[in-house]
Parts: structure tokens; C-alpha cells; sequence
């Protein structure tokens, strides 16, 4: 074998196995990216009264709740109103009910 039929054997060898790094990196951030829902018991969302279910805030705690309000109907809600769940800056990394409510919620323009 010659030395350069070597290196392609080589490169060649080098390429799969970066082919079948990346495919595994590909999986793994797909999966990363199926964002988990806030908790109500998170911290952030403690901090501003979020609740999964927008019908079940207290309004004598929370004055600012405008019945018929949800994260669906958010200006800072990064889903459709059709979705079940969509993401929110406020809470980075996770996504937060679309029938839920928090007391930064703002009429979406």
C-alpha cells in the first residue's frame, strides 16, 4: 500500500467516524430542544404567579388578571394560540401553557 492510498484510507476512515459523532450530536439536540413545560413551583414562575390553567388564578391575589387573558394571547407568548404550549423570554429554556397566565402578562398587539 502506498503512502498516499494510505492517507485516503485514512480520511476516509476519519470522515465516518465524525459522520457518526455529528448524527449522534444531531439526536441528542433534537431531544434537547423538546422543551419541558414551566412548573408552577419553579422560582421564576413563583416570582410572577404563573399558573397552568389561566381560569384558576386568584383574582383577589392577582388584580392585574383581565378575564379571558392566557399566555396565548400574550404579546411576549412564542407560540401559536393553536398550540398547546409555546416558549416566553420570561421563562427561558421552557415552554409555558397556552390556557396559562402570569402577572407580566400584556395584550398581544
Amino acid at each position: 500500500m502506498s503512502f498516499d492510498s494510505f492517507q485516503g484510507a485514512k480520511t476516509r476512515r476519519v470522515f465516518m467516524m465524525q459522520v457518526a459523532v455529528g448524527g449522534s450530536l444531531l439526536a441528542a439536540a433534537s431531544q434537547a430542544s423538546a422543551q419541558a413545560l414551566v412548573a408552577e413551583t419553579d422560582p421564576q414562575a413563583k416570582a410572577l404567579a404563573y399558573v397552568a390553567d389561566g381560569t384558576k388564578v386568584d383574582k383577589a391575589k392577582q388584580p392585574k388578571f383581565v378575564a379571558g387573558s392566557n399566555c396565548g394571547n400574550c404579546g411576549l407568548f412564542q407560540g401559536k394560540a393553536s398550540d398547546a404550549a409555546g416558549g416566553c423570554p420570561l421563562f427561558a429554556g421552557k415552554k409555558v401553557a397556552t390556557k396559562g397566565w402570569c402577572n407580566a402578562w400584556v395584550k398581544k398587539a
